[in-house]
């Protein structure tokens, strides 16, 4: 277990919900400070009595367009820290006011003000989460050296990022490839193109069952359900890879940016996708949009002459619980109006564990699988207001914090900027069972039709083989 890191400032979070709640006595567990110097803004009152239990406090007040400023400049001075577990608050505006005025921030995925990334007047290429992070990059020029700013980081995007430097240590040693003492990114690019890797999916399926069976017109989840409902709404993305020989038919580029990836012309919620876990096996996902599937691209491309050597295919396949699933059935067949009635599943989960990790696939040798697996009642052990889908994600929203406290000069970061060890060490006792598995899957196995119409049946990880008709 990681000591204690000290901080003497003042921290003020913005939100309340799954990431807030359960992160917040992680906190007061692993960060050096008392209740007193914590402060948070809830845009309800939900969660009122978990922040009076930890003798923190509390206030409603929901974070706009309008006062964001003023309300940060009257809570926040230089060297604290501003801790964003919200949805519908735009990270750019945030983090631009931090790093004009000295604060420390992190926070668990990039977000738009209320409703940005649904809005369908918006261009699909303008509400995308490649677009809002070009947004956040393009920070670094106005503010170089700054204080840490930390993106994107929880469990995925955030956690997934070190698990897949490890998962490439392991490929290495196994290949007999030699990893330096400490890699850079043109390193680390290197080494995941020698290992043979083409193709990464963040591969995730939540077995976890709940107690009481959804009713419609109800949404079900095991973490935000705003912000799942947004994520699948928003145009299917995904790192575009070298080794794709075809563009899909419904697939365009963005055309502007660092040019890692491509959307698609639908909607994450209408993008099915095979993939595979160990503990779950083969299964069908969604392709949701997610930061950490343009950031591992971009980082782990190989530039020779100026150009793009190498790159992965780089994406999220999710299965969420099967309570989420009917949930998002009935979204679709609700033309993405969100149900009336939200619940996040917690003391209802009578078993299941979420499996949450990497699925590297190029290899000679088959592909490789590194990840979490965390099932209910260790997460009830391990820490309060959580389940096994919230600890994996707040057991790296914390990490982030400790390492942001410890690196606070930093500037604007991503995970892949990050000291993978470090985070990993500190998350690993809140994340069950870490575990490296290989397998002989390939999305064609037992496909002899799609095999036939293949673009290349010897190269069965062209992305088209992928996708769900």
């Amino acid at each position: 277990m990681i000591s204690q890191v000290p901080f003497s400032h003042h921290m003020l979070m913005i939100g309340f919900g799954s990431v807030g709640r359960g992160s917040l006595p992680l906190i007061l567990r692993h960060i050096a400070l008392e209740p007193h110097q914590i402060s948070i803004l809830s845009a309800d009152e939900d969660g009122l009595d978990v922040a009076r239990e930890h003798g923190v406090a509390i206030e409603v007040l929901p974070i706009t367009q309008a006062n964001y400023a003023r309300e940060l400049e009257r809570r926040l001075a230089p060297g604290d820290f501003l801790v964003n577990a919200s949805v519908n608050v735009s990270s750019v505006h945030l983090i631009a006011w931090c790093q004009a005025h000295g604060v420390l921030y992190i926070d668990a995925s990039l977000e738009p003000w209320n409703g940005a990334q649904t809005d369908e007047r918006v261009p699909a290429a303008q509400r995308s989460n490649y677009a809002y992070r070009e947004q956040a990059l393009a920070l670094r020029a106005r503010h170089p050296g700054g204080p840490t700013c930390v993106l994107a980081h929880g469990a995925n995007p955030g956690l997934v990022s070190h698990f897949l430097k490890r998962a490439i240590e392991h490929l290495c040693a196994d290949a007999g490839i030699a990893v330096p003492d400490q890699p850079g990114r043109k390193d680390w690019a290197r080494l995941a193109r020698d290992a043979g890797v083409k193709v990464i999916h963040i591969a995730e399926r939540d077995g976890q069952c709940s107690r009481q069976v959804k009713q419609p017109g109800e949404f079900l989840n095991t973490w935000s359900c705003d912000a799942l409902c947004y994520e699948a709404l928003q145009p299917a993305e995904l790192g575009w890879g070298t080794h794709e020989q075809t563009l899909p038919p419904d697939g365009r580029q963005f055309g502007f940016g660092c040019d890692a990836a491509i959307y698609l012309e639908r909607a994450g919620l209408a993008t099915r996708i095979r993939s595979w876990a160990p503990h779950h096996g083969a299964f069908h996902g969604w392709l949701i949009s997610h930061h950490e599937a343009l950031s591992i691209s971009d980082y782990f491309a190989v530039h020779q002459g100026g150009e793009v050597a190498w790159r992965p295919t780089c994406h999220y396949v999710y299965h969420p619980s099967d309570h989420a699933v009917l949930s998002l059935l009935e979204l679709r067949e609700r033309d993405g109006r969100l149900q009336d009635r939200t619940r996040v599943m917690r003391d209802e989960i009578a078993h299941g564990l979420d499996e949450l990790g990497v699925l590297l696939m190029g290899p000679q040798d088959g592909a490789y699988w590194y990840g979490s697996q965390l099932d209910i009642a260790q997460a009830r052990r391990l820490a309060p207001h959580n389940n096994a889908t919230t600890l994996q994600v707040n057991a790296a929203f914390v990490a982030a914090i400790a390492w942001a406290i410890r690196n606070p000069q930093a500037g604007i970061v991503e995970a892949e900027d990050m000291d993978h060890h470090f985070v990993i060490d500190f998350a690993a006792p809140y994340l069950g069972r870490l575990v490296g598995a290989r397998t002989e899957w390939t999305p064609l196995g037992g496909r002899p039709s799609l095999q036939a119409r293949s673009v290349n049946p010897d190269d069965p990880w062209q992305f088209q083989n992928f996708r769900v008709d």
